[in-house]
C-alpha cells in the first residue's frame, strides 16, 4: 500500500454517517450547487431541507462527516472556485465525526425511502469534491442499504443518467446490479384527439384487461415490471394490478384497442408545476406506456396528448421502454424523446449485509 492510499484508507475510517438535520442544509447546498456543471442544475439543494425535516420510518436523510482536519488533508475547498472554507463545517451533537459542540464537516448526503412492503430506493446521493478518496460514497451506500435492509426492503433500486458514468461506477461497487434503461417520450398537449388509425381510446379502460395485456407485453419484460411510482418522484417500482385499478377509479387510465383487443395503454402519475425561465411551466408525467404496433402506439400518443391537455398541462412526458422497438415507433409517429436514456439499477437485500 502507498503512503497515498495508506492516508486514504486511515481517513475512511473517520466517516461517520448520521441522521441529516436542517441544520445541515447550507452545509448539503455548499457541495451540491454545481454538481453537473452547467450540464444540469441539481435538485438537491432545493429539496434537501424538506427531505431533512420529513424523514418517517418510510424515509431516511443521511449525511456523511467528517473532522474537518481529514478534509483538510486533501486540499479542502478553498481550492475551488465559488467556494469559501469552512462552507461545509457545522456544530457536532456526538452523533457524527465530532464530539457535541465541536465542528464537523458535512461532505456526502443520501435519502432512502421505502416504496412498498419490500421495495426500496435509493436517491440524492453526492459526495462533495474536497472529500472524495475518503470512501464517502460507500459508507453512504452502505448505510442506506442497511436501513433499507432493516425496514424490511428485499430490493433497493436507484436511478442514475446514462452519461453520469462515476454515478453508475459507483452504484456498482456497492452492490447494485443494472436492472433496465428507459426513455421520456414528449408528445405535446393537444386537445383534438386526432386519430387516423384502426384504433380507438376507450372511455373506461378495465384495468384487468390492462392486467393482462401488461403481463404479456415486451415493454414489461424490458422494464422488469416497473413503472413511475404514484408516491415518490423519479423513482420506479412494481406496477401492480391495484395500482391500475387506482388509476381507472381515478380518471388516469388510458388504453386504446380495435376490434379485436385492446392495443396499448398508458397511466398518468402526476401532474406537476415547475418554474422555469420565471414561469411556471404544468406537466403531465405518464409512469408508463405499452403497445403492440406502430399504428397503436399512435392512437395512444394521440389519446395522452389528449389527455394532456384536459388536465392544463404545458408539456407532457411518458417513460417508455429504451428499445429500438419503442424509440423507433415513437419516432415514426412524430413525437420528440429525450435525448438520452435513463438507468435503473437494483441491489439485491436479502443476503448478508
Amino acid at each position: 500500500m502507498t503512503e497515498r492510499e495508506s492516508d486514504g484508507a486511515a481517513a475512511a475510517d473517520r466517516v461517520v454517517v448520521r441522521e441529516a438535520r436542517p441544520a445541515d442544509a447550507d452545509a448539503v447546498a455548499a457541495f451540491a450547487r454545481d454538481t453537473w456543471g452547467e450540464r444540469h442544475d441539481d435538485y438537491i439543494p432545493r429539496v434537501f431541507p424538506e427531505w431533512a425535516e420529513s424523514d418517517d420510518p418510510d424515509s431516511r436523510t443521511l449525511v456523511a462527516t467528517l473532522p474537518p482536519a481529514a478534509v483538510a488533508e486533501t486540499g479542502g475547498v478553498t481550492e475551488r472556485d465559488g467556494r469559501d472554507p469552512g462552507d461545509t463545517l457545522v456544530e457536532g451533537d456526538g452523533a457524527g465525526a465530532a464530539a457535541p459542540g465541536e465542528p464537523e464537516a458535512v461532505v456526502g448526503c443520501i435519502q432512502g425511502v421505502l416504496l412498498s412492503e419490500w421495495e426500496a430506493w435509493g436517491q440524492g446521493i453526492r459526495v462533495d469534491p474536497a472529500a472524495r478518496g475518503h470512501g464517502v460514497g460507500t459508507a453512504l451506500s452502505a448505510a442506506a442499504l442497511d436501513w433499507a435492509r432493516d425496514r424490511g426492503a428485499t430490493v433497493c433500486r436507484n436511478m442514475v443518467f446514462s452519461w453520469n458514468v462515476m454515478g453508475l461506477g459507483q452504484s456498482r461497487a456497492v452492490g447494485f446490479e443494472p436492472a433496465t434503461e428507459f426513455r421520456f417520450a414528449e408528445p405535446a398537449p393537444d386537445a383534438s384527439g386526432l386519430n387516423t388509425t384502426d384504433f380507438d381510446a376507450l372511455a373506461d379502460p378495465d384495468p384487468n384487461a390492462t392486467w393482462a395485456f401488461w403481463g404479456d407485453s415486451d415493454a414489461r419484460d424490458h422494464l422488469r415490471g416497473l413503472a413511475l411510482d404514484p408516491d415518490e418522484s423519479w423513482a420506479c417500482s412494481e406496477l401492480t394490478r391495484e395500482r391500475l385499478r387506482d388509476a381507472a377509479d381515478g380518471g388516469r387510465l388510458l388504453a386504446v384497442a380495435d376490434a379485436d383487443a385492446l392495443a396499448g395503454f398508458a397511466v398518468r402519475t402526476r401532474v406537476t408545476e415547475r418554474e422555469e425561465d420565471g414561469e411556471a411551466t404544468r406537466i403531465a408525467t405518464y409512469g408508463v406506456a405499452a403497445w403492440r404496433g406502430v399504428e397503436a402506439a399512435g392512437a395512444l400518443y394521440d389519446a395522452i396528448a389528449a389527455d394532456a391537455d384536459a388536465v392544463d398541462a404545458d408539456a407532457a412526458r411518458v417513460l417508455i421502454p429504451e428499445t429500438v422497438e419503442h424509440v423507433s415507433d415513437t419516432g415514426a409517429n412524430r413525437v420528440p424523446v429525450a435525448a438520452e436514456p435513463d438507468f435503473v439499477m437494483a441491489a439485491d437485500l436479502t443476503g448478508a449485509p
